[in-house]
């Protein structure tokens, strides 16, 4: 098995040289644990401002485990994962984790995290359709999330997906909103139903003026355009106090929970909250 990451034009130094190894090495692991289905998800609360005690939602986090069990992390392998195939494959197998999670679990709502690129990939198409029709209210429940980076390259073949799901009741959300590559043109021909706010804005917004500033200027796009608001990496009590002062819509971030293996609507809290 080889993966191609050999950065095109030039003549790489010893430095390089031994980084594209370590890579390759990473990328490899990575594909090998996907064909074995070596993944979980991760499951992070997203709280109503007006109703922080209770998680409105819940996003799934791929976790891709190597031969010894450990995660692998994310940072090392997905910048690179996201723009070839083993991509599509990993899209795949966190839609499939999602959707077993939605089928189990009648009254959880989630969300699961994609890539534009894998719109027009056959498995992960194939995938979607199967999960839904095993049960249609399934999509009523699933957020799909697609990264701001991936829509922006596509957004005529993004916006038709929306359409075309969102008429199945399936719900959007925008990630990572503010990173750097929004085109607003763009943003208001799409029919988000949520927009995710980069953490870059959101931590220490109590403290700093700038991620004020930055963090109303994006909430007002999203809320004229109709659009819910998350904001996410909320880590302080500061900070959401702030926010849901503001009137952010919802938070997500380590202050109100950190993502966890253990599905939390199986803990005896979350049992006797619904007996």
């Amino acid at each position: 098995m080889s993966i191609n990451l050999t950065p095109p034009g030039g003549r790489s130094s010893p430095l390089d040289f031994a980084m594209d190894q370590q890579a390759r090495k990473t990328m490899e692991m990575v594909q090998r644990a996907v064909l074995r289905r070596d993944a979980v998800l991760a499951f992070q609360p997203v709280v109503q401002s007006e109703r922080p005690n209770r998680p409105a939602f819940y996003e799934g986090l791929i976790r891709v485990m190597d031969e010894t069990g450990r995660f692998i992390p994310l940072k090392d392998f997905m910048p690179q994962a996201e723009t070839i195939e083993l991509g599509r494959q990993i899209d795949c197998l966190s839609l499939a984790l999602g959707l077993k999670a939605l089928a189990e679990e009648p009254a959880l709502r989630l969300s699961i995290n994609m890539s534009a690129r894998s719109i027009g990939y056959p498995e992960w198409i194939k995938t979607l359709r199967e999960g839904v029709a095993q049960d249609p209210r399934i999509s009523e429940r699933m957020i799909l999330e697609i990264t701001e980076s991936s829509a922006m390259d596509m957004p005529n073949v993004v916006n038709r997906f929306m359409t075309e799901l969102q008429d199945h009741g399936v719900s959007f959300a925008l990630d990572d909103f503010g990173a750097g590559y929004t085109s607003f043109r763009y943003l208001r021909d799409f029919t988000f139903d949520m927009i995710k706010i980069d953490g870059r804005f959101i931590r220490e917004i109590s403290e700093h003026p700038d991620n004020q500033v930055l963090t109303r200027a994006l909430q007002s796009i999203a809320h004229h355009f109709d659009m819910f608001t998350v904001a996410e990496s909320v880590e302080t009590a500061e900070d959401a106090a702030y926010l849901i002062d503001m009137g952010i819509d919802c938070m997500q971030g380590f202050y109100f929970g950190a993502p966890t293996i253990v599905p939390p609507w199986r803990s005896p809290e979350a049992s006797a909250r619904r007996s």
